[in-house]
């Protein structure tokens, strides 16, 4: 066997460690979540939207790493949003923290277990695209997995046939119906002024990118560069769940030198203050579509 292969078992959770966490869950809440969200940075307050909550903090949950970040609540809640269970994660799990990626992508499995269908992914980015400006939400198209070309990726090792195949297709990873009606929900609300469309490259952190850095993301493709959510969802849709996603394009990156700017995480938490009522009024009126779509 090796190493990488020992690394991998020794660090990811089995089907019956998950199962384990997700009957706690169930056996101390009357929640049975169909929808799973996560908050980024400074956006912890759309798990408040959720309404006869249960909530769990995650040093209490069996097997849960804990979030270290500023801005992350490190909370389970759950809960019904728009009459829809949900269970909302107030703070997510990121590589700079020092957790093995496999550990980071646990609570995915959990909320499997629990019942959820579809996730519904939230985090704070950077703006390559400069078309955008901050304060724009970016409806997440496609992804490129930066870590994932030197194979850091949540699926390395041993697979489980009980949570999805060996070789998952992500040609799909976003889920196109809920794509579309976003883009209609954001219509309806007004939003299209500054509701944007792109590709979301994640890097491992926590150390902010190079101008040259930046400018190769920007000749790659990518849109906005964060350091989350791609881990996330390749976990859940190896579990078959459906997941939609956002960024919140909280700074725009520094592509040229002769520019004093510099990224900081309080300019990310500022931005996430500014914009919360539009994208919680946005992931709420999503969530009440998904019946009404059959979706």
């Amino acid at each position: 066997m090796t190493t990488m292969q020992n690394v991998a078992e020794g660090e990811r959770y089995s089907y019956e460690e998950c199962k384990a966490t997700a009957d706690w869950l169930l056996s101390h809440t009357k929640v049975r979540p169909l929808v799973g969200i996560v908050c980024g940075s400074g956006l912890g307050g759309l798990a408040e939207m959720l309404k006869e909550t249960d909530v769990f903090k995650y040093k209490d949950i069996p097997n849960f790493p804990q979030s270290t970040v500023h801005g992350h609540a490190g909370q389970l809640v759950f809960g019904t949003l728009k009459g829809k269970p949900c269970v909302c994660m107030q703070g997510r799990f990121h590589l700079y923290e020092g957790y093995p990626i496999q550990k980071i992508t646990l609570p995915m499995r959990v909320f499997k277990l629990l019942g959820v269908e579809t996730m519904i992914l939230t985090n704070a980015a950077g703006g390559l695209n400069q078309d955008f400006k901050v304060g724009d939400i970016m409806i997440i198209k496609d992804h490129i997995n930066l870590p994932g070309f030197s194979g850091n990726n949540p699926l390395v090792g041993p697979n489980d046939e009980r949570f999805g195949v060996r070789f998952p297709c992500m040609s799909d990873a976003y889920d196109r119906k809920l794509v579309q009606v976003a883009h209609e929900v954001g219509a309806e609300l007004g939003f299209s002024a500054f509701l944007r469309e792109g590709v979301y490259c994640v890097l491992g952190g926590p150390s902010f990118e190079t101008i040259a850095e930046c400018r190769m993301l920007n000749k790659l493709g990518a849109d906005a560069v964060g350091m989350s959510t791609v881990h996330e969802t390749l976990v859940a849709r190896h579990c078959g769940m459906r997941c939609f996603a956002m960024s919140l394009i909280t700074n725009m990156v520094v592509m040229d030198y002769d520019s004093q700017a510099k990224a900081n995480h309080e300019e990310v938490l500022e931005t996430g203050r500014m914009r919360a009522v539009q994208l919680e009024k946005l992931v709420s009126t999503l969530v009440s579509r998904l019946e009404l779509n059959g979706l």
